[in-house]
């Protein structure tokens, strides 16, 4: 997948923001007009545009880029917020996806998406034990 370069754009003015927050405030249901046509978006992309939108209305600058869908050892590990050699020997026992580019170890970044939910969700089962797996 080709990366586009990350796209830097400015806080809104302060009466701009609160119009926005104004309007967004209990709502989630936007809708998109292309070429004069309404468009219902999938939720992950709606997820990005309501996200967007509220940070605009906190005043907040924003930066809007791509992720990479396969990720080095080291990009997602560093997403895991675990080192790379545990993050190796997990995708030796199979517990998290690997795909191999030659010799190169490629992740898939749902995959990594998907552990780190696990692992938050073994934390709230067991707030006295997050380190424990699932067996």
């Amino acid at each position: 997948m080709a990366l586009i370069a990350p796209r830097i754009t400015g806080a809104l003015p302060a009466e701009d923001a609160e119009k926005l927050h104004r309007a967004l405030a209990g709502s989630d249901d936007i809708t998109v007009f292309v070429d004069g046509t309404v468009h219902r978006l999938p939720p992950l992309a709606r997820d990005a545009v309501v996200d967007l939108l509220h940070r605009f209305s906190r005043g907040e600058a924003v930066t809007v880029s791509s992720v990479e869908d396969m990720l080095t050892t080291s990009k997602a590990a560093e997403l895991a917020g675990i080192s790379h050699t545990y993050l190796r020997n997990m995708t030796d026992r199979g517990e998290i996806p690997v795909e191999y580019r030659g010799s190169h170890r490629r992740i898939p970044r749902a995959a990594i998406m998907a552990w780190l939910e696990g692992q938050k969700k073994a934390a709230q089962r067991d707030p006295e034990n997050p380190e424990e797996k699932d067996g």
